[in-house]
């Protein structure tokens, strides 16, 4: 729960951080949905262009992972990344960022890409074309 706990201490509304923080110790399901419901705070929300970048349709998935993962590693995102999700079969594991990557973009889950924890994070939201990097410098 390194990964969880860092994220919303780092990037969830402080109004709203106690509460997610009691449900760290629930059943995971019930934990997701509550953590995909909290506010984040704004001052560390950087919203993705969903047409960036601007390739032919057949094309668009892959440019768009392909952009996105440089985004995440000039930001010192490193190889692996920790993956919290509602869907994602990765979820609560560590995998190699480009391939969940290729599992996250444009699916429409409710998916958090944890890179460096409570400092760089990717997300993925159910609403089409919600894509955002949570960073937090130190």
């Amino acid at each position: 729960m390194q990964h969880e706990e860092a994220f919303i201490r780092a990037f969830v509304r402080r109004d709203k951080r106690n509460l997610i923080l009691d449900w760290l110790g629930e059943p995971r399901e019930d934990f997701l949905a509550m953590l995909f419901d909290m506010p984040l705070d704004e001052r560390y929300v950087e919203v993705l262009d969903p047409r960036m970048p601007l390739v032919e349709y057949a094309k668009r998935r892959e440019a768009h992972t392909d952009k996105i993962h440089s985004l995440l590693r000039d930001r010192g995102a490193p190889s692996r990344c920790y993956v919290i999700s509602l869907n994602n079969p990765f979820d609560g594991q560590e995998v190699d960022l480009p391939e969940v990557l290729g599992t996250v973009v444009g699916e429409l889950d409710d998916t958090l890409l944890s890179c460096l924890p409570g400092r760089l994070v990717y997300g993925e939201d159910h609403h089409p074309n919600q894509r955002f990097i949570l960073e937090r410098r130190q």
